[in-house]
């Protein structure tokens, strides 16, 4: 598996986000004719080589002719959605952006539809955003990881007047990841680099066995005497069994009609969840509860929270990051007395292979031969293992 790793020593932004990608192989002319749908008028890009404080890194400029407009999410969405983008592009696009609308709507107290985004709505954004999805895409990266957050420190100059460092939609947005001041008097991570980290990366900390290949480094605008100002992408690969951090989301109901847990979870998978499982609680007052436990990717948290908020009559949600550890598998086709079936090829921690006919191809043929389901998975198990059938 392909996976990036994000050292944000000094922060992130999405022109970091864009420089790192040039860095490692994008080329500009790529990248413009990728945003080229988006319609986005008079931008335009370019890459320059810097140096800080010794080390040659890749500058994003983007220049776009009105970078202080201000527009509202729908807008965004519409223009990201009619591009006629990658599906995967535009899916993560759209959920950065609302994202941040999310976190600009809390600090506020509007909604996400209300929002002005103006610097984070304007052109700019739209590149770093859609720019920063597309090229991870580009560079074929499966999978990213993300160190701790550096945010700066000290006053910042926004749409909404003078600002601490970090400002408040960035504490909103990093929330529950780990993050440090360091020593820069400077604002080192923005929204736009926020939200597209705790969007897009499903892991914190340099993932189990990664052998880096590829070493990237993306410039901010700024000159820093304190340390380079650079965010550092390392491409590599993991085996395809790798230790992987996921996240539990739950929370506890002891109010939801018993026939509201189907379509909850239908909507929890639809949102992302991996497993979803309910077990009895004990409530307050001596109330039968149901605790809804959800298996998700990290940044699938927000989507899982909002099917929960929309199907349940919950308050609140808690989440937490969880390690696991899978063996290498692989799907195949094996041929048998019965046909030609769907396998999946598992490697055992002591290096041997092992097969196993998947169930939906072996409920398949049961139908058409009107079998039992487990009689067909016991006769290619057994031609499988290369044992002779019984009876």
């Amino acid at each position: 598996m392909r996976v990036g790793y994000l050292d944000m020593f000094s922060g992130v932004s999405g022109d970091m986000l864009l420089g790192a990608c040039l860095d490692a192989g994008v080329q500009v002319v790529e990248l413009e004719t990728a945003l080229a749908p988006l319609g986005l008028d008079g931008v335009r890009l370019a890459a320059e080589r810097v140096e800080r404080h010794g080390i040659l890194a890749t500058r994003c400029i983007v220049d776009v002719p009105d970078a202080a407009g201000a527009r509202r999410l729908q807008e965004i969405v519409e223009r990201i959605e009619g591009a006629g983008l990658p599906g995967p592009v535009a899916e993560r696009s759209v959920r950065v952006f609302r994202r941040l609308a999310e976190a600009e709507a809390k600090v506020h107290g509007t909604t996400p539809e209300e929002v002005h985004f103006h610097e984070v709505g304007a052109l700019d954004a739209i590149v770093d955003v859609v720019g920063g999805v597309w090229c991870l895409d580009r560079l074929g990266i499966e999978r990213l990881h993300a160190s701790r957050f550096t945010l700066g420190r000290g006053w910042t100059d926004a749409a909404h007047g003078r600002l601490p460092v970090p400002p408040p939609a960035v504490l909103e947005l990093v929330r529950g990841w780990p993050v440090e001041e360091g020593a820069a008097q400077v604002e080192l991570t923005t929204p736009t680099g926020a939200a597209l980290v705790t969007t897009l990366a499903e892991g914190r900390g340099v993932p189990a066995d990664f052998a880096p290949e590829t070493t990237a480094y993306g410039a901010g605008t700024r000159e820093l005497d304190a340390q380079p100002n650079l965010l550092r992408l390392i491409v590599g690969t993991v085996p395809a069994g790798e230790a992987g951090e996921l996240v539990i989301v739950e929370c506890d109901l002891d109010d939801l009609s018993p026939q509201l847990f189907e379509p909850l979870a239908e909507a929890l998978s639809a949102a992302g969840a991996r497993e979803v499982h309910w077990h009895p609680v004990q409530m307050k007052k001596m109330r039968p509860g149901v605790t809804v436990q959800v298996l998700v990717e990290a940044g699938m948290v927000t989507a899982v929270g909002a099917a929960l908020y929309r199907e349940t009559t919950t308050l609140g949600y808690r989440w937490w990051p969880v390690r696991r550890e899978t063996l290498a598998r692989e799907e195949a086709l094996a041929a048998t007395s019965l046909g030609t079936l769907a396998v999946k090829r598992v490697r055992r921690p002591d290096g041997t292979w092992e097969t196993r006919p998947e169930y939906e191809a072996c409920r398949e043929v049961a139908r058409a031969r009107g079998m039992a389901v487990r009689d067909v998975i016991a006769i290619v198990q057994a031609e499988l293992d290369g044992r002779p059938r019984s009876g």
